[in-house]
């Protein structure tokens, strides 16, 4: 049985890079490689639950969407699948986001073959979470600082609030309270055709279907506080 991986980057060489890799070993296969966040999300989106990716590897540098917070996303919607980083960059405040983002593992993307492999090996098979050697001495680090970081940090969690219009923070904090579209309308004198818009939007950004599903979103990441 295949084990099914996907990678977001927009560098074509280095999603081309990860391909040759994966096609070295006979059990893994390629489900799919995006250029941006919301692009890959789209393409979760159009996938049966069974033929989702069982790993999605994600870089942090992306336009529109990072990778801390295409990862949250990811966490809140696909809670099944393995989220791996595989990035250039091993500064502490990127390794310690992406963790408190919801990342099972940390690689760097001069890893070799080998050692993508067995990061899919130690994270699926073993509950692991792999991290190039450099990464974990630093994660070590970040850990015997944390009370340190602790402040700091608290923005990373709401990151997600940059994909959003301070008036779409505005409805989304009545959405959650519970507050229909007419009773956002009057509250806020304005339309009801508008209040609709800016929740289509919300959806929209968020890549959600549901308010069930921008609620778990919301309440996870701090969105509109």
């Amino acid at each position: 049985m295949f084990i099914k991986v996907a990678f977001v980057d927009d560098n074509m060489v280095n999603r081309n890079t990860f391909v040759r890799k994966v096609q070295s070993f006979d059990d893994l296969e390629v489900v799919f490689v995006a250029p941006k966040g919301d692009a890959c999300l789209e393409k979760l989106k159009e996938l049966s639950p069974e033929k989702l990716p069982q790993i999605l590897f994600v870089d942090l540098e992306m336009p529109n969407m990072s990778g801390i917070q295409l990862i949250q996303i990811v966490k809140v919607l696909y809670p099944s699948i393995h989220l791996i980083v595989l990035t250039v960059f091993d500064d502490d405040d990127r390794i310690f986001e992406a963790i408190k983002a919801g990342a099972n593992g940390y690689l760097l993307k001069d890893d070799n073959a080998i050692s993508l492999r067995n990061a899919i090996t130690n994270s699926l098979e073993q509950g692991g979470a792999p991290m190039s050697p450099s990464i974990a001495r630093k994660t070590f680090d970040i850990l015997s600082k944390a009370s340190v970081k602790t402040t700091t940090t608290e923005s990373g969690l709401s990151s997600l609030n940059n994909l959003l219009s301070e008036r779409e923070k505005e409805i989304l904090q009545y959405t959650i309270k519970g507050f229909s579209p007419k009773q956002i309308a009057d509250t806020l004198y304005i339309s009801i055709f508008t209040v609709r818009k800016h929740i289509a939007n919300i959806y929209e950004k968020l890549h959600v279907n549901s308010s069930s599903q921008v609620m778990s979103l919301a309440y996870k990441n701090k969105l509109g506080q």
